[in-house]
């Protein structure tokens, strides 16, 4: 079973705030979040995934990717 992030969790993952998160959902252009009930979550590999994506291998700010 994956592991399951809160917005707070997935917030301090990313070190960004959860106001970023939130913004960046409302622009598509955040890691993959899903609601379950009303509450917005993230499954911990789409953060990563999406983290890793969002960076090159010299380590330089890529290209956000899209969600």
């Amino acid at each position: 079973m994956p592991n399951i992030l809160t917005l707070d969790e997935a917030a301090e993952l990313t070190r960004t705030s959860a106001n970023t998160l939130r913004f960046w959902r409302h622009q598509g252009t955040g890691p993959h979040s899903f609601k379950l009930g009303r509450r917005v979550m993230y499954r911990e590999e789409d953060v990563l995934a999406w983290m890793q994506a969002a960076y090159d291998d010299t380590g330089r700010r890529a290209p956000t990717p899209a969600a």
